[in-house]
């Protein structure tokens, strides 16, 4: 697919495959360059995150591509699927972008793009959107998540001030999922493993046990929804922290891709904020 003509907020993006690792069984670094990236930029967050289009088999798309178009034109279910990825590293020097990507086998889009990605592959994507970067006068930092998490967290940790205190907390199925982490004087890092268990069971438990250190919290917790509603529970109102202290959302939800999560989602916000302000009020 040729890229679309410029278009202000949904400017799309060519990027192509320059290199790939695979940095643990279940996760594989993809790095993108080429003259597609000259108008992309970030930086200023560390949970930028970018949706990569991934074209039905057998649809002829227009050229060059143009998502109106395609909305126009086309019906629904023929219309390229997005997958949203966090942007682990941008580099503006060498107009690098590095995404790292959760795989579980021949399952899914972008996992199995991952691990068959060769130098060359191009693919189309927006972006960048994001809203968290760790604030430089919090009294501490506290961030926990799962795997689809595990790359703004790493982004995060590398810009925790050197000596403030943060708590993190990374949940993988086991010892051979871990990553070597930028690890900040400060940084306390607990990686967790939950075999067959279920995904966030032992990161709630561990986040309620946790003795908060002095000073404001701000915190970083996303990942599967389930773990996150319970969190955010127990944040709110458990812990008392303030909407404003809490970068906090569900990146995917068991049983559900992301075109069924996102087409859920917002219904599903309402009712944790709904059950929230309701133990707030009790």
């Amino acid at each position: 697919m040729a890229a679309e003509p410029e278009r202000k907020g949904r400017r799309l993006h060519r990027g192509t495959v320059l290199r790939t690792e695979r940095l643990a069984p279940h996760m594989i670094r993809v790095v993108l360059g080429g003259p597609g990236l000259a108008e992309f930029g970030a930086g200023e967050f560390t949970d930028h995150y970018v949706k990569l289009l991934f074209p039905r088999p057998d649809v002829a798309y227009p050229e060059p591509f143009d998502m109106e178009r395609v909305r126009a034109e086309l019906p629904r279910e023929q219309w390229p699927s997005t997958r949203t990825y966090t942007v682990r590293a941008w580099d503006a020097e060498t107009r690098e972008l590095t995404i790292d990507f959760v795989y579980h086998g021949d399952t899914g889009l972008a996992g199995p793009w991952a691990a068959n990605a060769r130098p060359g592959d191009e693919i189309l994507f927006n972006g960048p959107g994001g809203a968290y970067a760790p604030r430089p006068g919090a009294g501490w930092h506290l961030l926990a998540g799962d795997e689809s998490a595990l790359p703004a967290i790493a982004a995060a940790l590398e810009r925790v001030p050197d000596g403030a205190a943060a708590r993190v907390f990374v949940e993988v199925a086991g010892p051979e999922e871990e990553q070597r982490l930028p690890a900040p004087a400060g940084a306390e890092i607990v990686w967790l493993h939950r075999g067959a268990g279920r995904v966030g069971d032992l990161l709630v438990e561990a986040v309620q046990k946790l003795d908060f250190p002095a000073g404001e919290v701000h915190a970083f917790v996303h990942g599967e929804a389930g773990f996150v509603k319970a969190l955010r529970r127990h944040l709110r109102v458990e812990r008392g922290v303030p909407l404003d202290q809490l970068s906090i959302s569900g990146y995917w939800r068991r049983g559900r891709d992301e075109d069924g999560w996102q087409s859920g989602k917002r219904d599903w916000n309402r009712q944790v904020e709904q059950e929230e302000a309701a133990a707030l009020q009790g």
